[in-house]
């Protein structure tokens, strides 16, 4: 009897042992359950936040590049505008000074002149208008080829012949009378020739008075 009861008592006590045993187990088994799963958590949003700060450079920087490439695209642009504008302007200019020539020349009333000599086919006069001067003073006759006259004197050749600046060539230019000037000139390729009679009108410029058409170009052998 008393080895009976001694050996159910063995048994609980093994079995209360094994009992306490996977307690504490579970215990351990549930600790690291929620250790592994605080580091999964934390540890996965320090990595998720990481690879947000890196999305967050890559983006910045192609958005930096996106907006330098924007600002050297919008420079060249502008530069190229400036260009066009500034192109745009000298051609505005040029067709401004023809056009108003050729509103100079549409007011002007042309009478038909006496010839000086046989080598004139056609002679006119014509109310032109003097070109304009920037001389003050007193006036004395330059005829060095980039004087102030010289200038003043193409323009009103220009005025009454109708000749275009670029496709004109200067033969002589000289004394007629005082005051007063006469300029032989023609285009560049000579199919139109022209002697051109010009008179000083003081703070005024240089104003031309008669116009004559020449059959040859009488000064080309003096060249």
């Amino acid at each position: 009897m008393e080895q009976e009861n001694h050996t159910r008592k063995n048994k609980f006590e093994k079995r209360r042992k094994n009992t306490k045993f996977i307690s504490i187990l579970m215990i351990v088994s549930v600790i690291l359950l929620i250790l592994l799963i605080g580091i999964w958590l934390f540890g996965g949003d320090s990595n998720d936040e990481k690879t947000d700060e890196i999305s967050d450079e890559k983006v910045q920087d192609q958005s930096d590049n996106t907006d330098e490439t924007s600002m050297e695209d919008t420079d060249e642009e502008a530069a190229t505008e400036i260009d066009i504008v500034d192109d745009t302007e000298e051609e505005d200019t040029t067709e401004n000074d023809e056009e108003d020539n050729n509103s100079n020349n549409e007011d002007v009333i042309i009478e038909e002149a006496e010839p000086s000599d046989d080598n004139v086919s056609e002679a006119y006069t014509g109310n032109w208008e003097p070109v304009g001067t920037e001389q003050e003073g007193p006036h004395t006759i330059n005829y060095d080829s980039n004087s102030q006259d010289r200038l003043e004197m193409t323009k009103a050749i220009l005025l009454a012949t109708g000749l275009n600046e670029e496709d004109y060539r200067e033969w002589w230019i000289g004394r007629g009378g005082e005051q007063k000037v006469v300029a032989t000139v023609s285009d560049s390729a000579e199919t139109e020739v022209y002697r051109v009679y010009l008179s000083w009108k003081d703070n005024e410029g240089w104003q031309p008075t008669k116009v004559e058409v020449l059959f040859e170009n009488d000064w080309e052998k003096y060249k």
